[in-house]
């Protein structure tokens, strides 16, 4: 039976690829400016928790930095031109 959160590794690959994700987006795009500032805050973030597996504060905030970066990804897919429906 699977557990009923990730591992911290699945949790760390996922927050290293939405780091990634939110480096692609445009610097065109509106939403550019949040993504480098929760790219950053979840780069150093991460670093902390790695250093430091016990610290519940830090994996707290990864947490939510993890949901924010998602939300802005959303947001920033919005903004992507593309074929219009005729």
């Amino acid at each position: 039976m699977p557990p009923d959160h990730p591992t911290p590794d699945i949790n760390h690959q996922l927050t290293r690829s939405l780091i990634n994700r939110l480096e692609k987006i445009s610097a065109d795009s509106p939403w550019a400016h949040q993504a480098s500032g929760v790219r950053a805050a979840l780069a150093k973030t991460l670093a902390a928790v790695e250093s430091s597996p016990q610290s519940s504060n830090h994996a707290d905030k990864l947490g939510s930095l993890t949901a924010l970066g998602f939300s802005i990804l959303e947001e920033a897919a919005g903004h992507i031109p593309g074929d219009k429906p005729q």
